[in-house]
């Protein structure tokens, strides 16, 4: 399975693509979506859709983890985010990507196995899981890297779970003719 990992924002989306197969798992790109400061939001969200759309085109994904919105104390950053997220959700429902949600602290449990884990550690176990030389750059891309591990770590036992399809639950039901 193939799974693009997103950290949202509208300054930086970082994005991890993920190939999970028999309980292993393989980095195959990651990087980052960058938006210019100066450029109004709706521009940025644009060319957040734009970009978004060519990455499901080029790698065509089979699943999209997505950080939850987590309000810190700037609620305007935190608005932004929001809108950039919306484009990015829609990017993937469009091309009728499945789309899966996570807190930061499920991301953290699955990487590391402690949901209050700090950064670092969540980091440095990306390398180690992945075998990677070095942890990605940038810091958003290699976040977008742990969200696509994470799903990539838990998604046989959500599909074991009673609420996986429901909402809220952190999977979005595509509609198919």
């Amino acid at each position: 399975m193939l799974i693009l990992g997103i950290d949202p924002g509208f300054a930086i989306v970082g994005f991890g693509l993920v190939e999970a197969a028999a309980g292993r798992q393989r980095l195959v790109q990651c990087g980052a979506i960058t938006t210019p400061a100066g450029e109004r939001l709706p521009a940025r969200l644009k060319q957040i859709a734009d970009d978004m759309d060519l990455l499901l085109e080029q790698f065509k994904p089979e699943a999209m983890a997505i950080e939850e919105l987590f309000f810190n104390n700037n609620i305007t950053t935190g608005i932004g985010v929001a809108q950039a997220r919306g484009v990015l959700l829609l990017a993937a429902e469009r091309r009728g990507v499945p789309i899966y949600e996570y807190s930061p602290s499920q991301v953290k449990q699955a990487v590391v196995g402690y949901g209050k884990a700090e950064k670092r550690q969540v980091m440095d176990m990306t390398k180690r899981i992945l075998n990677l030389k070095s942890v990605p750059k940038p810091d958003d891309a290699a976040d977008a890297v742990a969200i696509a591990l994470c799903h990539a770590r838990s998604f046989t036992s959500r599909l074991q779970s009673p609420d996986a399809a429901r909402p809220g639950s952190g999977r979005y039901a595509v509609h198919q003719d």
